[in-house]
């Protein structure tokens, strides 16, 4: 009997080029960690191939099954795994290559952290004629991001009991079966890590989805399938509807139209220029909610200062009317304070922040941002904010290089970002106050907005707090708002508001969720209400020391 093995490699295999075959398998065999090679040949009619594998055989690390009818990758692959006697299966394409100590690598995070139950890595792109290129630098564990795309892909390395359990490779699924297995398993993970190294070499040839992600149709709608049975599964109320770039999806959820949600918005009634014609802000952002909003059990929670004209007020109850609540603020200005007392004047347990000057574009905007706060794990949400001129001032918050910024920052509305980073709901690293919806138990939980930081970084902060206490912030894409806050506006920020949130959080290094090398330019621009100055692209440290710090 074959004594069992720490990772079996399963690769199907079904007439890849002759070349691209034996360099594959010698990625492995050249590998120096504990590891078996299965490959199944799936019917293969290429004489070649049949003597590839024959000669791979001569290696005892190496088995070959071969079927007498071709089933596809689904078939081959449960082969494969059947065959598999390691702790770990690590997926495998035929005309693939691992990095020069891919599995020895593997090998070390296993050997860090027993109870791992799937383990990805980054990779990039290689032409048959060698050439390394389009480098994924993926981010940390990102469930929102993998119910848009299967962005963990290459290499991913599960424990092989768990594989079982789930059921292994499933027919339905053909084409995107991996992306449905990574769905069963990570649903069940008790943990889920990423090498940030590139490890594995996907080969663009003509005809593969490397090169033409249109190449396989089928698979986009089995994903689509795929992502709606994980959803269906863990109860979650939506429907997935496909894209067409990179076959990527998009999760529309739903939300009981009994739940009352409560909008919070600060305002002294200013007025301003908005596309040549002045408006009243808040007026026209309540008269954008009512207009817009499909979720029609809202509750409006004006927190307005003093010298509020008695004509902003009159105007928003004679729009609102009964949805409006007016709550006098009496004190000096302190964006943080307005927020905590519209929070606890607030009915509902289901509170969606909002500057006054605003304006919705997303009809189901209340129900995309809110829904998500009943699934476990998740603290806050946050929408897709354009400027006036129509370019992105918030896909996210980035927290790195020292400092905080927003993603996708005056990208042009349309632009997908690097591997549709600005265009795919996932994870992220903070959320900016302007367009934030959580929940009262979060906030009573962290202690609300920071009333020290009367002005600047108060989300950062909040953002920062909701992270320590083990949830995840999530940025929905879908879900469209204009800010009409200047492209230009220069705030004055104080050292003291900057050292307050460096002194209780450290400065960031690479951000999780937006890992360095995903955008190269150096961009200088404010985030919330405060001037940065950052490289775009990486924070990681920095959550591991989130755990250590107490909240304040």
């Amino acid at each position: 009997m074959t004594p069992p093995v720490r990772i079996s490699v399963l690769m199907p295999v079904y007439n890849p080029p002759a070349s691209a075959l034996r360099t594959a398998i010698d990625s492995v065999v050249k590998q120096r960690a504990d590891f078996e090679l299965i490959m199944v040949d799936d019917a293969s009619t290429s004489a070649a191939v049949h003597e590839i594998l024959s000669d791979a055989e001569r290696d005892p690390r190496v088995r070959v099954v071969r079927r007498e009818t071709n089933g596809g990758i689904v078939a081959a692959s449960n082969d494969a795994l059947g065959e598999a006697t390691g702790e770990f299966v690590a997926l495998f394409d035929h005309d693939d290559l691992l990095a020069s100590g891919c599995l020895e690598t593997v090998e070390e995070a296993l050997d860090t952290y027993p109870d791992i139950d799937y383990l990805y890595t980054d990779e990039d792109k290689v032409t048959q004629k060698g050439k390394h290129f389009d480098v994924f630098a993926k981010p940390e564990w990102s469930p929102e991001l993998l119910r848009g795309f299967m962005y963990t892909g290459h290499l991913s390395v599960l424990r092989t009991s768990l594989v079982r359990e789930v059921g292994g490779f499933d027919d339905r699924a053909e084409g995107s079966q991996d992306h449905d297995l990574v769905l069963k398993v990570t649903e069940r993970a008790r943990r889920i890590v990423h090498i940030p190294q590139v490890l594995y070499h996907w080969r663009a040839v003509p005809g593969s989805a490397a090169m033409d992600p249109d190449a396989k149709p089928y698979a986009h709608d089995a994903g689509v399938e795929a992502v709606q049975r994980h959803l269906d599964r863990l109860g979650i109320a939506a429907t997935v509807q496909p894209r067409t770039r990179m076959h990527s999806y998009t999760v529309v959820r739903e939300l009981d139209p009994s739940v009352l949600v409560s909008i919070v918005i600060p305002t002294c009634g200013s007025t301003g220029l908005v596309w040549g014609e002045r408006r009243c802000m808040v007026v026209e952002l309540v008269r954008s909610i009512l207009r817009h909003s499909t979720h029609r059990n809202l509750e409006i929670v004006v927190v307005y200062d003093r010298p509020t004209p008695r004509s902003v007020l009159d105007d928003l109850v004679r729009l609102g009317g009964s949805q409006v609540r007016l709550v006098l603020f009496d004190e000096p200005f302190n964006f943080s304070a307005k927020c905590n007392v519209g929070m606890v004047a607030a009915s509902s347990d289901s509170l969606l922040f909002l500057n006054d000057d605003m304006e919705i574009v997303s009809e189901d905007f209340v129900v995309q941002l809110v829904a998500p706060l009943a699934e476990e794990g998740v603290g806050a949400t946050g929408g897709r904010l354009l400027y006036a001129d129509g370019t992105v001032q918030h896909a996210g918050h980035i927290y790195a290089q020292g400092s905080w910024t927003h993603a996708a920052l005056k990208a042009e509305a349309d632009d997908p970002g690097p591997f549709c980073a600005f265009e795919l709901s996932r994870e992220c690293s903070g959320l900016t106050a302007a367009c934030l919806a959580t929940t009262r138990q979060v906030m009573e939980q962290v202690g609300g907005f920071c009333e020290e930081l009367p002005s600047n970084f108060n989300d950062v902060d909040l953002s920062y707090k909701i992270l320590s206490e083990g949830y995840r912030m999530v940025w929905i894409s879908g879900t469209t708002l204009y800010h009409f806050e200047s492209v230009t506006r220069d705030p004055e920020v104080k050292q003291w508001e900057i050292d307050l949130v460096f002194n209780r959080w450290g400065k960031p290094d690479v951000d999780p969720y937006y890992p360095a090398g995903i955008v190269e330019r150096r961009i200088r621009t404010r985030i919330g209400n405060g001037l940065v100055l950052l490289q775009t692209g990486g924070l990681r440290a920095v959550l591991r020391k989130i755990a250590s710090l107490r909240r304040r």
